[in-house]
């Protein structure tokens, strides 16, 4: 047993047992780390104080800017994000998104794939190394049976050139998927299918006669290219061009007359299975949705745009749309950007297809009570039990809405900060690497330790152990987690202290390296 000052020293017991001795010997500093203030937002700073009179509230480091700080963690520098509703009715599970910075001048924040609980306070932030590269279409899926995470990575101005990644819930890389035949796959897919399989899509360059369209006899253009990968061997299944079955005449833009760029005319922006197993397709330049036969690559019908098949019942047009999804029950959602001339806010859509009568009917939608406008990016989630998420692209906000559109949930990125989707999944997530831990300053045997475990969604309890060496360590006293980073003040004269991650049943999950107190 070791010699403890103001607390005794004890090994095991169960939840009730190191609640008493948290309520009795711990302070613990909520929120996580400082969360820098922004628009009114505040660091979080509920103190659980106990009624030993040798313990003191020890504060969470308090800096300033526009980030959150973490002492366990300093390598990790996610945005702030708002909760401007709080998650009231919401769907379980937590909110992914790939913060984005503007350009211009250095951010503080990082950019990444990011998990967040529903008060905004990061769960897991894995940063882009390389400053030129950025991460986007962020999500949740199923590999091999198995819960997998993705996102896209690489470099991005309007389209990208990257690669895929896929992390399991270990957040270790399962996959790393290449577009195949020469190209370089851009950031607005990554949809791993049924069948292991992943629909990606490339902007693929070519040269058409655009004199039509006031462009050159002989013009750049941008296509829309789709491919089928099967993600262990990375084979291209199917290869998809638009330029073979949609016609630069269905634009809504034209060339640029001194053609200085290709004439991206498609923009193609979501790939999605039909029920049939046949292709939902976006394309933002033609404001329509195409649906594609998956074997012989025709389009089977349009819906909206300039040749729609489809008669588009009141308040059913859209314009410069992303994210279009087709659901069991036939609907389709979309985020429908409007028109750039900005006279309408954006909206998450919700349509009918009668397929037989060939019309189109607007049956819900959902717009922000700001009422802004989001001019690109954007993305609807149908979440189970009817609600709807919303990411609102350009717009930094992420919402929540009921079927019947009462606003659940609503957050915000810093100003500067943006996601080109936003998801709400259930997730559980066991890092590999082991919890952080970073010791304050040590005064009369008192000592503040800032523990964090990035990824780690089961930690209900951090169990503090000491001793006089890194491998003659035992328990000190336990303390709830607070947060992405818990702030634990205790009274001990051992030098050496460690933290082992607790779950709800008392289990240990993981135990820190030992750290050296200061004298």
């Amino acid at each position: 047993m070791s010699k403890t000052a103001g607390l005794d020293a004890s090994s095991g017991g169960g939840e009730e047992q190191d609640a008493a001795r948290t309520r009795k010997h711990f302070l613990v500093t909520a929120g996580g780390g400082a969360l820098l203030a922004l628009s009114g937002l505040a660091g979080l700073g509920l103190v659980a104080r106990a009624p030993d009179a040798n313990i003191r509230a020890g504060a969470s480091p308090a800096q300033t800017g526009r980030t959150w700080v973490f002492r366990s963690r300093p390598d990790l520098r996610p945005p702030p994000v708002e909760v401007t509703t709080p998650a009231g009715g919401a769907y379980p599970g937590y909110v992914f998104a790939a913060a984005k910075n503007g350009p211009g001048e250095a951010h503080p924040s990082q950019d990444g794939p990011m998990i967040l609980d529903n008060e905004g306070r990061p769960v897991w932030l894995w940063p882009v190394r390389e400053e030129a590269r950025d991460a986007m279409d962020f999500k949740a899926q199923s590999y091999r049976g198995k819960p997998v995470i993705t996102w896209w990575e690489g470099v991005h101005g309007g389209f990208g050139r990257g690669e895929y990644v896929i992390f399991d819930d270990s957040y270790r890389e399962v996959a790393r998927v290449r577009a195949g035949n020469g190209y370089e796959g851009d950031h607005h897919e990554f949809l791993i299918t049924a069948r292991d399989t992943a629909l990606l899509v490339i902007y693929g360059p070519a040269r058409r006669d655009l004199s039509a369209v006031g462009g050159a006899p002989d013009g750049a253009v941008l296509e829309g290219v789709i491919q089928e990968i099967d993600v262990a061997s990375g084979e291209v299944l199917f290869e998809w061009h638009s330029l073979e079955h949609v016609d630069v005449s269905e634009s809504y833009r034209r060339p640029r007359p001194d053609q200085r760029e290709a004439f991206d005319y498609f923009h193609i922006n979501s790939v999605d299975v039909d029920k049939d197993e046949n292709l939902i397709v976006s394309a933002r330049r033609t404001s329509a949705v195409y649906k594609i036969d998956r074997r012989s690559g025709e389009v089977i019908w349009r819906l909206g745009g300039k040749r729609s098949d489809f008669e588009m019942g009141e308040g059913a047009r859209f314009a410069f749309q992303h994210d279009a999804r087709r659901h069991p029950d036939g609907t389709i959602t979309l985020f429908d950007n409007r028109g750039e001339d900005m006279r309408e806010p954006s909206r998450a859509v919700a349509l009918t297809l009668d397929e037989g009568a060939m019309k189109a009917t607007l049956a819900r939608e959902y717009v922000h009570p700001d009422r802004f406008f989001a001019i690109f990016q954007g993305n609807v989630q149908a979440l189970p039990g009817g609600n709807v998420f919303v990411g609102w692209g350009s717009a930094p906000y992420l919402s929540e809405f009921s079927r019947e559109g009462k606003l659940l949930f609503d957050a915000r990125f810093p100003s500067e900060a943006e996601s080109y989707r936003a998801f709400r999944f259930p997730w559980k997530g066991l890092p590999k690497d082991r919890p952080a831990v970073a010791a304050g300053p040590r005064s009369e045997d008192r000592t503040t330790l800032y523990v964090s475990w990035n990824g780690a969604t089961e930690v209900a309890a951090w169990e503090v152990l000491a001793g006089p060496a890194p491998d003659r360590l035992e328990p000190l006293g336990s303390a709830p987690r607070r947060g992405f980073e818990t702030a634990i003040t205790f009274t001990t004269p051992e030098p050496y202290v460690a933290v082992s991650a607790k779950d709800r049943s008392g289990l240990t999950l993981a135990t820190s390296e030992a750290v050296r107190l200061g004298r």
